[in-house]
């Protein structure tokens, strides 16, 4: 599992003073940088290969300005061309948003998903939510 600290912006927030829906999507993108890494170690542009097929969200808890937000990060399940992100949003020890992406590992030349090499599925493998707990 991967974590990361988010320190919420007061522009984070809308009119009934929590974080605004369109904020969590961001972070959880900042949360899946450390998966883009297994793929591609320096993030260079020339080399990206995934891509988001899909992305779900389920808000639990109203998130707050003011405290830290915990974005952990972890593999549910890797198939031939694709793996699927589990995400949760966590603020003072309570579980505040899920989510779930979809990401293809995708050839931009040809514009077709390609399998995952083993090398890379062995080291997703070492975040599978399974192998947390």
């Amino acid at each position: 599992m991967f974590s990361l600290m988010i320190n919420p912006r007061f522009c984070d927030t809308d009119a009934m003073g929590h974080i605004n829906n369109t904020v969590l999507p961001v972070w959880f993108l900042e949360g899946r940088e450390s998966i883009l890494r297994i793929f591609n170690p320096n993030l260079s542009t020339e080399e990206v290969s995934l891509v988001l097929a899909k992305i779900e969200i389920e808000y639990l808890e109203e998130t707050f300005f003011g405290k830290q937000v915990e974005i952990r990060t972890y593999v549910l399940r890797i198939g031939t061309s694709s793996v699927l992100v589990g995400q949760e949003a966590w603020q003072e020890g309570m579980l505040k948003a899920t989510g779930t992406a979809t990401m293809v590992n995708f050839d931009k030349h040809t514009r077709k998903s390609v399998p995952i090499p083993a090398d890379v599925k062995k080291r997703l493998a070492d975040h599978l939510l399974e192998s947390d707990q």
